[in-house]
């Protein structure tokens, strides 16, 4: 069993900074990517984010102001969100791929967090 748990959303003026964590617990043999997702009131969820072993991918509306990184120490992911915009309000969700060994064979899993809420209000 493998366990995401978000962290470090909160209420947050237009402009403000947020970081938020993402931490992987339990069973893992490897992480091969940790996402963040977004999904906001009435709207589909978004990938906002993505981090596999060779690189970083960002949704247009978030380049230049949100950078993802990883602590594979700790098997933890952050997104480091700045100058805020109120359409960024949101319930985050991380998600990852991560590799479980069974019977000795290695198999790759999906996973999600709970979500952490995210709003920008003056």
């Amino acid at each position: 069993q493998v366990q995401l748990v978000e962290s470090g959303g909160d209420l947050v003026q237009p402009g403000g900074s947020l970081r938020l964590s993402c931490a992987a617990s339990g069973s893992i043999y490897s992480i091969n990517v940790m996402e963040w997702h977004r999904q906001a009131p009435g709207k589909q969820r978004e990938l906002v984010a993505a981090m596999p072993n060779d690189g970083t991918h960002y949704a247009d509306f978030v380049k230049g102001r949100f950078t993802i990184s990883r602590d594979n120490t700790k098997n933890t992911a952050y997104l480091q969100m700045n100058s805020l915009k109120p359409e960024d309000t949101a319930v985050y969700y991380c998600h990852a791929e991560i590799v479980q060994t069974t019977g000795g064979r290695p198999l790759t899993f999906s996973y999600w967090g709970q979500g952490t809420q995210v709003t920008v209000s003056s």
